[in-house]
């Protein structure tokens, strides 16, 4: 990295040429959206609740009403429950480009402040979602005339049909772990039958780590280095434990309707079959918020709006896709600071 600021005349004639790529990138996919029938929305960002997931993290602020009085407000981490309201409200396919913030969160492919591509179908299964992100993907190469897709030393066929591949098998092929056996039949996490597979293929287990912990570290570790190389990666049924938004599967509760994408070791995006029963994802989002308060020490409200849209929204699919990073590969570029275009200081 360079200390010289991106606003110098030669710094921003380094950038330009990635900068254009992404327009065109940007361009080509609200016209495929535009010709798929979706509607693009603009999600407001400023949010009662930012999400309820453990490890994401906020920016918080104050709203101050008319006579003085406050109340705490967020910079939304995902436009996921503004966009689930829409659906609720009858739209049946929407998109949206969103600026989402999240704290604790820098480095090469990592910026406080990005962009999400976000996109939903009524009535349409989750697996219409990985049709997309192979479209997309091509759509991208398209824009950019890259025949490749490259982060660092790893290059990825975007025109290559995705490998499917279940969370599952993907721990037994890296890691030669056995992830559904440290599972009980109703899907509740065996901590020390995790670590004690972690320990054997020589995984750092600490004494305060959970299942969740354990199974993130092998993840990062042994699994995602191996993903989205020569062909991109569908990383497809997470445990229904790591799926806080998801359904279940049909066929086995222990696991979710729940999907990532990958090309060149990097997670690309995140799609669902969407959770609509309110009381279970109260439950969900409350043990979210139990985990928070022990690690961090706080824990976000609810968007009770949300929970009370949920019973009216229709059987979904949604999925959240890094649309920098998405950039970054079609274009090469080794850092996320050099596809945005007024990178955070």
């Amino acid at each position: 990295m360079t200390d010289t600021p991106w606003w110098t005349a030669d710094r921003h004639a380094d950038r330009r040429p990635l900068l254009l790529a992404r327009n065109r990138i940007q361009a080509a996919l609200r016209g495929w959206f535009a010709a798929q029938d979706f509607v693009e929305v603009d999600p407001a960002a400023l949010q009662l609740s930012p999400g309820n997931e453990a490890h994401l993290h906020a920016f918080a602020t104050q709203a101050i009403g008319n006579a003085g009085e406050t109340r705490p407000m967020y910079l939304h981490t995902s436009p996921e429950f503004a966009m689930k309201k829409l659906l609720a409200a009858g739209e049946p396919r929407i998109a949206a480009f969103a600026h989402v913030w999240r704290n604790r969160e820098r480095g090469a492919l990592h910026s406080p402040e990005f962009t999400m591509l976000e996109w939903y179908r009524a009535g349409e299964p989750y697996e219409q979602l990985m049709a997309d992100c192979a479209e997309i993907m091509r759509l991208a190469a398209d824009a950019t005339g890259a025949t490749l897709f490259r982060f660092r030393d790893r290059t990825c066929d975007p025109f290559a049909p995705p490998e499917r591949l279940s969370v599952a098998d993907a721990f037994d092929r890296h890691a030669g772990i056995d992830l559904l056996a440290t599972l009980s039949p109703a899907g509740q996490p065996d901590r020390e039958a995790l670590a004690g597979a972690a320990r054997i293929i020589g995984t750092r287990v600490a004494e305060d780590d959970t299942w969740s912990d354990i199974l993130s570290r092998i993840l990062v570790e042994r699994v995602e280095p191996h993903l989205g190389l020569g062909r991109p990666t569908v990383l497809d049924r997470y445990p229904a434990v790591e799926a806080a938004l998801a359904r279940r599967a049909p066929d086995d509760v222990r696991v979710a309707e729940r999907f990532e994408l990958y090309a060149c070791g990097v997670e690309l995006a995140n799609g669902f079959g969407e959770l609509t029963d309110a009381i279970e994802q109260r439950r969900r989002f409350i043990a979210e918020m139990d985990e928070k308060q022990r690690v961090y020490g706080e824990r976000y409200p609810l968007d009770e709006d949300f929970l009370a849209a949920l019973p009216q929204m229709p059987p979904a699919s949604g999925i959240a896709l890094g649309f920098d990073r998405l950039v970054m590969l079609a274009t090469g570029a080794p850092l996320i600071d050099m596809v945005v275009w007024t990178p955070v200081a």
